[in-house]
């Protein structure tokens, strides 16, 4: 079986011509012509923004004028996370696999998150069948690594007084709130040493681990490959003089990193007490992790003396600094039972060809003065630790509304489709929608879609009777909104 084989074909038959379009963040060009030409083909008016969001409306069932515009809302980008290094995200097809009940692609992330969303809406925008509103389908770009769409939406480019986010994980489940967020990016300067000669160099690799979305498995205490290459760089410092030459790990702010790897040197009498220590260290961490990363594996291995390394108060510093470094949940919502309220991911360590590291930070939370106190925490260590601190603009909450008519709609529709009253939650993961409440106070939201796992990784996968569940409570959704007076 393969995903032309599976229902609603209309749906998943969108889905797969989206999985042949590269769309990397920020490198949203090549879905941005898809989706014009997708327009351009079924007649559907289409118009774009300064920054690339792109907006196609379909006109109201005859007699249906009068019912509110909803606005079903996903972004174009996805992560691009990959078990192969050399598959080539800005050029090849993500090749999926029907593997049971589940969709996952070959060795790299699915993009379901949130390709799904956007084969929804213009599901909508073609089906002849349904009856509906007035719609507005919107698209924005570089939602993962920056909210850019959001972010700078252009004026007038909707009109709608609802808005259907289709970016959420969970069937059988509303969210009507998320964490707000801001990133905190570290640069560390340092000065190219002469690598000592008598040294013995080695390369040690972390890999394989599970990683995953930054908001919504933070709680599921899955190993930073960064924090742990950072430790146990930290525990050979405290007993042996250590030359860093290599430094690198993780990849997207909103992804715990799955991989990092380090070279450096020790004295040559002090190889064999590295390769033991490091022993015992596989050890503790397999330990630590059993059960929760299956998958997880730590190699060394000597390699040929460079040229050059790190200096060494840069590389002391940088060091303590990634170990010491929070990363996880800070508390939890004492609103929301097992909601997180507050975290912070490592997200990224990576050299520059200017003679600079730079570390990159996210934090998350629902109170936005949390938020800012974790991020001044990561600003005030690192800034100790002599590198240079700045935060990006962030994005704001979503404060949820218990009396959302939409919310209701949207809950009654799954109830009498599939028997079965879904929950009403607040997430963790930062959604557009707290930006486009920002920017139009008026709008009536919810998000809801259907059943991911590990988003953000190749391990990535959406669970196929869930999609005829969305595809279901999105259609009633919008039958149940045309029987309403704007």
């Amino acid at each position: 079986m393969t995903i032309k084989d599976l229902k609603p074909a209309l749906i998943f038959g969108i889905f797969d011509q989206i999985t042949q379009v590269p769309r990397p963040s920020k490198k949203e060009e090549k879905i941005r012509k898809f989706l014009l030409d997708f327009a351009a083909e079924h007649g559907i008016f289409a118009k774009t923004d300064a920054v690339g969001n792109v907006v196609m409306t379909k006109p109201a069932t005859a007699g249906k004028e009068g019912a509110p515009t909803v606005i079903l809302q996903a972004h174009m980008d996805m992560v691009c996370e990959s078990n192969n290094k050399d598959f080539d995200f800005e050029n090849q097809a993500i090749e999926t696999i029907v593997d049971g009940e589940w969709l996952r692609a070959n060795g790299t992330t699915l993009g379901a998150d949130n390709g799904i969303g956007m084969a929804a809406a213009l599901a909508v925008l073609v089906d002849k069948d349904l009856v509906h509103g007035p719609i507005e389908c919107l698209f924005t770009v570089d939602e993962e690594t920056g909210l850019t769409g959001a972010n700078n939406l252009g004026d007038g480019m909707i009109s709608g007084q609802m808005l259907l986010n289709l970016d959420s994980e969970d069937d059988a489940e509303l969210f009507v709130g998320c964490a707000g967020g801001v990133d905190t990016t570290c640069t560390f300067h340092y000065e190219r040493s002469m690598a000592p000669t008598d040294f013995h160099y080695f390369k040690l690799d972390i890999e394989k681990g599970l990683g995953g979305h930054s908001g919504g498995d933070i709680h599921l205490g899955r190993a930073n490959a960064n924090k742990l290459l950072a430790r146990f760089l930290w525990l050979m410092t405290k007993k042996h003089e250590l030359s860093l030459v290599e430094i690198s790990g993780g990849n997207l702010r909103n992804a715990i990193p799955r991989a990092a790897h380090a070279v450096f040197g020790v004295h040559t009498s002090k190889k064999e007490d590295i390769v033991v220590a490091f022993n015992n260290y596989v050890a503790d961490i397999k330990g630590e992790y059993e059960g929760i990363e299956p998958t997880l594996e730590l190699h060394i291995e000597s390699v040929e003396r460079p040229d050059f390394c790190i200096d060494t108060t840069t590389a002391h510093h940088l060091i303590g600094a990634l170990y010491c470094a929070p990363h996880g949940v800070v508390s939890m919502s004492r609103d929301i039972e097992g909601l997180v309220e507050t975290s912070t991911n490592l997200a990224s360590v990576k050299m520059q060809p200017d003679n600079t590291i730079l570390v990159t930070t996210s934090q998350r939370s629902s109170v936005e003065s949390r938020k800012w106190d974790i991020a001044h925490q990561v600003e005030d260590l690192f800034e100790l630790a002599g590198a240079k601190v700045s935060h990006g603009d962030g994005y704001p909450g979503w404060k949820p509304n218990l009396n959302s008519t939409i919310m209701h709609l949207a809950s009654d529709a799954y109830e009498e489709l599939y028997g079965v009253k879904p929950a009403i939650k607040a997430i963790h993961a930062g959604l557009e929608c707290g930006l486009f409440k920002e920017k139009l106070p008026h709008l009536d939201m919810v998000s809801f879609g259907p059943t991911l796992k590990d988003v953000h990784s190749p391990n990535e996968r959406m669970h196929i009777p869930a999609v005829e569940r969305f595809w279901g409570q999105l259609t009633r959704t919008l039958e149940k909104v045309a029987d309403l007076k704007a």
